[in-house]
């Protein structure tokens, strides 16, 4: 009777055991599973911005009966590689000049940040859109290089002959890929020119890795590859 005890006490250490040895196994998956990894974070961050610049297009709808290039007043995103940097920044071209300014008739071009009311949705100052000593009002995460480590932003697709690092949206969340800078080769020539008709693709590099983010044509669907 007292080696049945035994047995018995003996087999329920060793189910102890079992069970400790099995979530601690658990708990490392988790844990490894949950590591950050910033790439992927650079390019959820990007996507969620690209489906707001979409939302802001469809919602503002730049139409203007008076205004022969209206529709290089579109929400785009546009990526720089101003100071040495991986950044990109969400604005609408009023002034057809190509860059995000501060003010042109006393609008700004660039979006809000609707996380952050104070500061706007760009990752790097520049000489068109406040300075160096107004840094607050950038958003540091949309800095690729200095949040995220990514070295590279490569866009490539869309089968509209341009190269212009920046992708535009009309009020039906159609994706065009082209220049608002009217005084370059590649700007867009009406509001229909330069739309996407094959997939825009968005690599993000840290110097190992990569990750891809395709935009749909048609619909302007984005998501990670």
């Amino acid at each position: 009777m007292k080696e049945d005890t035994a047995m018995k006490k003996a087999f329920t250490m060793l189910e102890l055991v079992f069970v400790i040895v099995v979530v601690g196994i658990m708990a490392y998956v988790a844990v490894s599973s949950f590591s950050r990894n910033p790439l992927r974070e650079a390019a959820d961050q990007l996507v969620s911005h690209i489906r707001y610049t979409q939302h802001l297009a469809m919602m503002d709808d730049k139409f203007d009966l008076n205004d022969a290039t209206w529709y290089r007043k579109r929400w785009q995103i546009r990526f720089s590689t101003a100071g040495g940097v991986q950044s990109y920044a969400i604005m609408s071209d009023i002034n057809s000049d190509g860059n995000p300014n501060a003010s042109v008739g006393g609008i700004i071009e660039v979006a809000k940040d609707p996380l952050n009311p104070i500061q706007y949705l760009i990752g790097t100052p520049t000489t068109s859109f406040f300075n160096n000593e107004k840094k607050e009002f950038m958003n540091q995460k949309l800095d690729l290089t200095t949040t995220y480590g990514v070295t590279q932003i490569a866009v490539a697709g869309g089968g509209t002959g341009s190269t212009a690092d920046r992708i535009l949206f009309d009020p039906l969340g159609r994706p065009y890929r082209g220049d608002t800078n009217a005084g370059n080769a590649g700007v867009i020539a009406s509001s229909v020119d330069r739309v996407v008709t094959t997939p825009i693709t968005i690599t993000l590099r840290d110097g190992t890795t990569n990750v891809i983010i395709a935009i749909e044509p048609e619909t302007g669907y984005t998501h990670i590859l």
